[in-house]
């Protein structure tokens, strides 16, 4: 069973339009899709859950796609028991055809998907396997992103230690993703390391194609009585920009 820090839910996050108001947050550096992964690198997402890469770098999948990277999506736990934003937990199993049609909505061609099968609820005394499980999966040259390691969700945070560790193992380039720290997080937080912030614009296309494809995950959408992902938790992760902590 997925445990979660106390401030995902104790804690209310910000609204577009706060974000929009924080004078700050125009000062974060733009970066681009071929800045992060440069021409012959390839990018390896490390997702907690398997819709968590398109939740968190769908738009930059998709530009990565137009620029023709190679891709492999790396999904940690089965998603067998995954805890909603609502008040019950609900049961979620995304499918490997969902992954692959999802990818195909990005319009990613050159792209893998590997599944570790760790269960829901990472232990910490399982780390260390799935650092070295990641290890044997990443290269030197690639640019690895994961979740950020204090996200606030204790899957999150297992997944982005254990892949952080594995590329001072590989020698790859780590870039972590904040994703449910979206649901806490409030402009001007000192808990985030904003000075690592890079802000990655997305064009109406862009966006277009992270939502596209975040609807070929129907089992996190529905029809469970109380949906994973309910439309304000989907407002803060559709919008013009993605942030990556380099």
């Amino acid at each position: 069973m997925t445990t979660l820090n106390t401030r995902t839910l104790e804690e209310k996050s910000a609204s577009a339009q706060e974000w929009a108001a924080w004078p700050r947050f125009a000062g974060i550096p733009e970066v681009d899709a071929n800045h992060l992964v440069p021409p012959g690198r390839r990018a390896v997402i490390i997702a907690p859950h398997s819709d968590d890469e398109i939740l968190g770098c769908g738009g930059l999948l998709a530009q990565l796609a137009e620029l023709g990277r190679k891709v492999l999506l790396v999904s940690v736990t089965r998603g067998e028991y995954k805890q909603g934003l609502g008040s019950q937990p609900v049961f979620h199993v995304p499918t490997l055809p969902e992954s692959r049609e999802a990818s195909r909505r990005l319009c990613l061609e050159s792209v893998d998907i590997c599944r570790l099968d760790f269960s829901d609820g990472i232990a910490s005394n399982e780390e260390q396997r799935l650092s070295e499980q990641l290890a044997a999966l990443i290269k030197s040259t690639d640019t690895v992103f994961t979740a950020w390691r204090e996200d606030g969700h204790a899957d999150h945070e297992a997944t982005g230690r254990a892949a952080s560790f594995a590329c001072v193992v590989t020698g790859a380039r780590c870039i972590e993703v904040p994703l449910w720290a979206w649901q806490w997080l409030r402009p001007g937080d000192d808990r985030f390391p904003w000075e690592r912030a890079r802000r990655l614009p997305l064009d109406e296309s862009s966006l277009a194609a992270k939502r596209y494809a975040v609807e070929a995950f129907n089992t996190a959408n529905g029809p469970a009585p109380e949906p994973i992902l309910p439309s304000h938790v989907l407002s803060r992760l559709f919008r013009p920009w993605e942030i990556f902590l380099v």
